[in-house]
């Protein structure tokens, strides 16, 4: 009796401390919508990855993908557990994981904006309004789903001309990211695009504008974005309290040369309802159901 009882109590510590060691060993992954240039994502997303492995004391990874429909599908399947999302793709993903969350965003992605940019061929100046002359111009969105790429351009561009894209411009054409809508204009191969002011103002800065060839037309009203999303289950696999833990690490990211990666001053706490804004305009104009 007392020999059966001892192995018993011996084979459930031994399958206690098997999942112990499996959690604390497995990696943490997570991945970033492909706004911009991918190699410079994976140089400053490594950064990020080193700083919440060394806090979180558990491996972290972060992964590239190659579209902002791959980083959703990603973090659907499992694939990362935790990502940096615009608000569009941060609405589509959660929607798609069980108890999944908005827990940390931008002090500037609370007030975000989208500027229209315009080749200087076209002589349009920057107003306070969006200018009448864009009309039957070529135009070119950042990804199909970008929330200051597509989603609130395509807002303001219906709520002022009471036209589809598609019916305003001569030709409309998707870029796949902010800093290849910024490259297609400059070089006049699309003569207006839409663009992420955060990226703007970072090439701005790494003088890659010429304001000669290029400059900023209009500026959106303000609009919550970004945003990182953690799914539902990540403290059935790492504790009670995981979840808390990665939230905390990113509210405490305070180096600048991490903040750099992104680029943001710092970052607050977030939540889902935050989005509310993105998820009604997507269901509005149609991108989401």
């Amino acid at each position: 009796m007392n020999y059966n009882l001892t192995r018993t109590l011996l084979c459930i510590t031994l399958i206690f401390v098997s999942l112990k060691t499996y959690s604390s060993d497995r990696a943490l992954v997570f991945s970033a919508i492909p706004d911009q240039n991918q190699s410079q994502l994976t140089a400053r997303f490594n950064i990020i990855a080193k700083y919440l492995s060394a806090t979180l004391k558990v491996p972290v990874k972060y992964v590239p993908v190659k579209s902002y429909a791959a980083a959703i599908t990603a973090f659907s399947n499992n694939q990362v557990q935790l990502a940096w999302f615009g608000g569009l793709s941060g609405v589509r993903a959660r929607s798609l994981v069980a108890n999944s969350e908005a827990i940390a965003q931008g002090i500037e992605d609370t007030k975000f904006e989208t500027y229209f940019i315009a080749h200087h061929s076209t002589n349009l100046k920057s107003s306070t309004k969006l200018p009448a002359g864009i009309a039957d111009l070529n135009f070119t969105f950042g990804s199909k789903g970008s929330t200051s790429g597509r989603l609130m351009p395509e807002y303001y561009i219906r709520e002022q001309f009471h036209k589809s894209p598609t019916e305003l411009f001569s030709r409309v054409g998707f870029s796949g990211n902010h800093s290849r809508t910024i490259a297609l204009v400059q070089t006049g191969a699309y003569q207006l695009g839409a663009v992420n002011y955060k990226v703007w103002q970072q090439q701005l800065k790494e003088g890659k504008i010429d304001n000669s060839k290029i400059s900023v037309i209009w500026k959106t009203p303000t609009y919550p974005d970004y945003q990182w999303s953690v799914r539902g289950d990540v403290d059935s696999i790492w504790g009670k309290g995981f979840k808390n833990r990665i939230k905390q690490a990113l509210l405490d990211m305070k180096d600048p040369a991490l903040l750099e990666a992104f680029p943001r001053s710092g970052f607050i706490s977030a939540n889902n309802d935050d989005y509310l804004p993105i998820l009604h305009t997507a269901r509005k104009i149609g991108l989401i159901d």
